[in-house]
C-alpha cells in the first residue's frame, strides 16, 4: 500500500532545536532483522526494548522517518501523565481505571530509571499538572474529572481564579485544579535518552521513511529511501502514519496541532508569572490550549487542530502570540524561538488501535494525546503479546479503537464535530477575559 500521509514537516521541532546537534545513523543500505519496528517514538522504543530483553539473540531494527527527536516524539508538550487522562475519566469505572493508573505509575517509574541509566539530561521532574476552564463546556469537563479523582481517591487541589493567578500568573481561567500525578520533560531530549538506553541487539536507522509494506512467504518486505528491508515480524508504531502502510491500521486520524516556544522571559516578567517556576497546564476541554512554563523561563503554547495536514507555518507566530497575550496580558512576551506542528493520532472512542493486523504484523497506534507513558506501556505489552508472553489486558483496560468511515465522510464528520467542540470550548472565552476577569 503506497503512503499518502507522510511524517515530514514544514518546520523543525522547536524542542529539538534547543538541543545540541544529533548525530545518528542514517539508513544507507539493504538490511534484514528478526523484528523491524517502524517508528522510533515512545511506543516503538518500548516495543523494541522489550522484544530485545525477551529474545536476547534476536536482531531488532527500529526505523525513524526523520532524525531522532525531530518527529512526533519531539513535538509534543512534554507531559508524562501517571493517571488516566481527563477524557478517559469515568467515575462509574473506578476499579478499571485504578488498575490503569497502577500500570501507568509502574511504567513511569521504569521510564525514570531508564533516563537515569542513560546519563542524559532531559529536565524530567515530577511537577504535576494544572487543568483549567473558562467556558461552560470546559467547567463541565473539569467537574467530571474532579468526580473521577474523588471516586478513585487521587489527590488534587481545587483552585479558583485568584489561586491560579498566584500559582501560574494568569487570571484568564475561572477555575481549575492541580494534580501531582504528572512528570514534565523536554520531550526531544527524553526520546534521545530512551534511545541511548536500548539493549545492544537493537539498532536504530534514521532518515528511513517507509513507503510500502509487502507480505512475503518468509515475512515482510518494505522499502525506505530506495533500500530493501526484510523481517520475519513487523511492529507498526508510527501512530497515525501506520494506516499509510496497511489498510488494517486505518482506525486512526492524524490531527495536527501547532505550537510555539518563546525565548526566555525577563526576570521581571517571570516574577509576574506566579510562584510556580516550572509548570504545565492542560485544557479541561480537549480543544483548548496547552501551556508550559519551562524551567529555563520560556513559555510554550500548543493549540489549533487541523485534519491530516499542517497549518501554514507563516500564520502561526501571530496567532499563537494572540493566545498567549489573552492569558498573560501583563507580560511582555519575547519572540518565539520556534513554531512547529505535530500529528496526534486520534481514534473513535478513545481506545488504541492495538494488536495483530496480519501474520507477523502488529500495530500500536492512537494514543489520543497521551502518548509518552501510555504509549510506552502499549509498546511493551505489544511485544509481550507478539511473543506469546503474559501481558496486561490492553483492550479490556483501555478500550479499542472503533471503526471509522472512509473519506470524505470521515473528514466531514471530523470537521462538524471539531467545529461544534471548538465553539463549545471557546465561545465564551473572550467574554470572560474581557469582562469577567476582575
Amino acid at each position: 500500500m503506497t503512503a499518502t500521509l507522510s511524517p515530514c514537516y514544514r518546520s523543525p521541532s522547536g524542542w529539538n532545536a534547543l538541543l545540541p546537534a544529533h548525530s545518528g545513523t542514517p539508513l544507507s543500505g539493504d538490511m534484514e532483522a528478526d523484528l523491524i519496528v517502524v517508528g522510533a517514538g515512545y511506543t516503538g522504543l518500548a516495543a523494541a526494548r522489550r522484544w530485545a530483553e525477551l529474545e536476547p539473540d534476536a536482531s531488532v531494527l527500529v526505523l525513524d522517518a526523520l532524525s531522532l527527536g525531530e518527529g512526533n516524539p519531539g513535538r509534543n508538550s512534554g507531559f508524562l501523565l501517571e493517571v488516566a487522562m481527563a477524557e478517559d475519566a469515568d467515575a462509574s469505572a473506578v476499579a478499571r481505571l485504578m488498575e490503569c493508573n497502577q500500570l501507568l505509575a509502574k511504567t513511569m517509574a521504569e521510564l525514570s530509571a531508564l533516563v537515569a541509566d542513560s546519563g542524559l539530561p532531559c529536565d524530567l521532574v515530577r511537577r504535576g499538572t494544572y487543568r483549567a476552564a473558562v467556558s461552560d463546556a470546559a467547567r463541565k469537563s473539569l467537574a467530571g474529572y474532579r468526580r473521577f479523582l474523588d471516586a478513585a481517591g487521587l489527590p488534587y487541589e481545587s483552585l479558583d481564579r485568584q489561586a491560579l493567578a498566584a500559582r501560574i500568573g494568569t487570571r484568564f481561567y475561572s477555575e481549575g485544579l492541580y494534580s501531582p500525578d504528572c512528570h514534565l520533560a523536554q520531550p526531544a531530549a527524553l526520546i534521545r535518552a530512551l534511545a541511548a538506553s536500548l539493549p545492544e541487539n537493537v539498532q536504530i536507522r534514521e532518515q528511513a521513511c517507509v513507503d510500502d509494506l509487502v507480505r512475503e512467504r518468509s515475512g515482510w518486505r518494505m522499502t525506505a529511501g530506495g533500500h530493501q528491508l526484510r523481517a520475519r515480524q513487523v511492529i507498526l508504531a508510527n501512530n497515525a502514519f501506520a494506516k499509510t502502510l496497511h489498510s488494517g491500521a486505518g482506525r486512526v486520524v492524524a490531527m495536527f496541532t501547532s505550537a510555539g516556544i518563546t525565548e526566555p522571559l525577563s526576570a521581571p516578567d517571570l516574577a509576574a508569572l506566579g510562584s510556580d517556576e516550572n509548570w504545565g497546564l492542560l485544557p479541561a476541554h480537549r480543544l483548548g490550549a496547552t501551556l508550559r512554563r519551562t524551567q529555563d523561563g520560556r513559555l510554550l503554547v500548543r493549540t489549533f487542530h487541523s485534519y491530516e495536514q499542517e497549518e501554514d507555518p507563516a500564520s502561526l507566530p501571530d496567532r499563537l502570540r494572540e493566545y498567549l497575550n489573552r492569558r498573560f496580558p501583563e507580560v511582555t512576551l519575547p519572540e518565539f524561538v520556534s513554531v512547529w506542528s505535530g500529528a496526534v493520532g486520534y481514534t473513535q472512542g478513545g481506545g488504541p488501535h492495538w494488536g495483530a493486523l496480519d501474520e507477523g504484523l502488529w500495530v500500536s497506534a492512537g494514543c489520543n494525546g497521551g502518548g509518552v507513558v501510555k504509549g510506552t506501556l502499549f509498546g511493551r505489552s505489544l511485544a509481550e503479546r507478539a511473543l506469546g508472553r503474559e501481558t496486561c489486558d490492553i483492550d479490556g483496560l483501555f478500550g479499542a479503537a472503533r471503526w471509522l468511515p472512509p473519506d470524505p465522510f470521515r473528514r466531514i464528520g471530523y470537521q462538524l464535530a471539531a467545529g461544534w467542540e471548538a465553539r463549545a470550548g471557546t465561545m465564551d472565552a473572550l467574554g470572560e477575559t474581557e469582562g469577567g476577569a476582575a
